[in-house]
């Protein structure tokens, strides 16, 4: 996974604001971005898991202190077990 965005993305669209209620069952099911679009996966409270699936699947616990960057057509999926509210932004 990659640590920073490359340059020169620029965001061009951002989600709603989801809480572990309201999520997008499809946020918690594998999906990838479309080629050439990164995410910006900004949590505004709480934590949740941000994996990779694999052999083996890379699990990254994220906070308030440092999204999670996705990367272009990586499969990826959101694991929610507590209270969160969270933000994707879109970059390319």
């Amino acid at each position: 996974m990659a640590a920073t965005l490359p340059e020169p993305v620029k965001k061009y669209a951002e989600s709603p604001i989801f809480t572990e209620q309201t999520v997008p069952k499809k946020l918690t099911r594998e999906h990838d971005t479309k080629p050439g679009v990164w995410g910006r996966l900004i949590v505004l409270k709480g934590e949740l898991d941000f994996v990779i699936p694999g052999l083996p699947a890379i699990t990254d616990r994220i906070d308030i202190h440092a999204p999670a960057i996705i990367e272009p057509t990586v499969l990826h999926y959101l694991v929610l077990d507590g209270p969160v509210t969270f933000k994707i932004e879109f970059l390319k």
